[in-house]
C-alpha cells in the first residue's frame, strides 16, 4: 500500500505502509510513521541542527540493519544537510538535519527506526551542548541497578551545582544527561565523565564498572563515559528502539527513578510508542531543559586542591581529571582514583612506575 501525502507544503510518497517492522507485535511501518508524527513537536527541537546518524531496518527489527551517516542521493531537495569532514573516512560526510516534520516522516518511511543525533550542533562540531552517561547493565543486573547508579551520579552533580536529567535508553539501561549550552570541548566533558565513572567504581566496586570490557560487566552497571566524543552518538530522546516491542528512549523524572529503585520493578521504566506519546501530552517535554539550560563544568584548576596538605600523593578529583586530559599514558600507568580514608575527600594517587610493580623489595 502506497500513499502520497502533503506535509507542511512538501509532497511525500509513502511506500509499503502495511509492512510489519516489529513482527512480535505486528507493529507496521505506518504505525512507526504515525508515532513520529505524533511525537514530532517534542522530538524535533532535540534533533534540529544536529548531524544525524540513522539506523535503518528495511525488513524489520529481526532482520539485517545498517547505519547511515551520509545523505542518500535520492533525498528530496528540501531535506537539509550539513557537510562535516570525517578524518577516518578522509572525506566530507553530508549528514541529514532533521529540522522539520517532513524530514522526520521521510526518514521514518525509509525505516530509519533509530535516530542517533550528535551531542553538538552541526555549526559547532567540536563543542558539545551536553554531557551524557550511558548506564549499561550486565545481566542479571537491569535498569533497577542503573537507577541506583543514576542517583549516585545526581548526588555528585548536585555537589557541583549541576542539574541532570534521566531518560531510559529504550533498551535495557538508563542514561543521564547534563545540559551545558556553554563553550566547552569534548576533551573536557569526556575527561570529567571518565573521572566520575572511576569515582563511582572505586566507591561501589560491587555494582559499578568503568572499564569497557564486557567480561567485567556481569551483574554490574557499566558507566559508559566514552559517549562524550565527537565521533560517537547516543540514541536520541524519543527515538524508537529496534527491540521486540516498539520501546522508546523516554525522559523520566528523578521521582520515577527513585520509585523504580524502591519497588525494584524494571517494568516501571519501560515505555512503548503509545505510552510515550501519552506521557508527553500529559507531562510535556521533560527534556526541554537540555535545549536552553546553561551550565558550566567546574573549573578544574580552581578546585584542584590537595585533599591532605601534609602528604604529597593525594590530589583532588578535578586535578586528576585535568591530568587525564593532558596525559597519553596507557591504562596501566594512569593514576588511581580513591577516596581518602581520613578526610573522606576524593583523591587520585599517581601510578607507580613500571619497575616498582615488577620488583618486590624485602622489608
Amino acid at each position: 500500500m502506497d500513499s502520497t501525502v502533503e506535509i507542511q507544503g512538501k509532497q511525500l510518497k509513502l511506500s509499503n505502509l502495511e509492512k510489519v517492522l516489529y513482527p512480535a507485535v505486528g507493529f507496521t511501518k505506518q504505525q512507526v510513521i504515525d508515532y513520529y508524527v505524533r511525537i514530532a513537536p517534542a522530538m524535533i527541537p532535540h534533533l534540529a541542527g544536529r548531524a544525524l546518524t540513522r539506523k535503518r531496518y528495511p525488513n524489520g527489527v529481526d532482520e539485517e540493519y545498517f547505519y547511515e551517516k551520509n545523505a542518500p542521493q535520492y533525498r528530496p531537495d528540501w531535506v537539509k544537510t550539513a557537510p562535516i569532514w570525517s578524518d577516518s573516512n578522509r572525506r566530507t560526510v553530508h549528514y541529514i538535519l532533521a529540522d522539520d516534520l517532513p524530514t522526520l516522516v521521510w526518514l521514518a518511511n525509509l525505516a530509519a527506526i533509530e535516530l542517533h543525533p550528535s551531542l553538538a550542533l552541526a555549526k559547532d562540531v567540536p563543542c558539545p551542548t551536553m554531557m551524557v552517561f550511558d548506564l549499561d547493565p550486565g545481566s542479571p543486573a537491569n535498569i533497577v541497578q542503573c537507577c541506583q547508579v543514576g542517583l549516585w551520579l545526581r548526588e555528585i552533580f548536585e555537589h557541583f551545582g549541576l542539574q541532570s536529567f534521566p531518560k531510559t535508553s529504550g533498551s535495557k539501561g538508563l542514561q543521564v544527561y547534563v545540559p551545558l549550552n556553554t563553550p566547552t570541548k569534548y576533551s573536557e566533558t569526556k575527561t570529567f565523565a571518565h573521572a566520575l565513572a572511576q569515582l563511582l567504581e572505586h566507591d561501589h566496586r560491587d555494582l559499578v564498572v568503568s572499564d569497557m570490557k564486557k567480561s567485567l560487566r556481569t551483574g554490574k552497571v557499566f558507566v559508559d563515559w566514552s559517549q562524550n566524543d565527537e565521533h560517537k552518538t547516543t540514541i536520541g530522546v524519543y527515538s524508537l528502539r529496534a527491540r521486540e516491542h516498539p520501546t522508546v528512549s523516554t525522559p523520566v523524572s528523578w521521582t520515577e527513578v527513585e520509585r523504580t529503585l524502591k519497588k525494584k520493578d524494571a517494568n516501571l521504566l519501560v515505555f512503548e510508542a503509545r505510552q510515550t506519546v501519552k506521557r508527553v501530552e500529559e507531562m510535556g517535554d521533560l527534556f526541554s531543559p537540555l535545549l536552553e539550560l546553561e551550565q558550566r563544568l567546574p573549573d578544574l584548576k580552581k578546585v584542584a586542591e590537595p585533599a591532605v596538605p601534609s602528604t604529597r600523593e593525594p590530589i583532588s578529583l578535578a586535578a586528576a581529571a585535568e591530568q587525564d586530559a593532558t596525559s597519553e599514558q596507557g591504562a596501566a600507568e594512569k593514576p588511581r582514583i580513591v577516596r581518602h580514608k581520613a578526610s573522606g575527600k576524593v583523591v587520585r594517587k599517581p601510578a607507580k612506575p613500571p619497575e616498582s610493580r615488577k620488583v618486590k623489595r624485602k622489608v
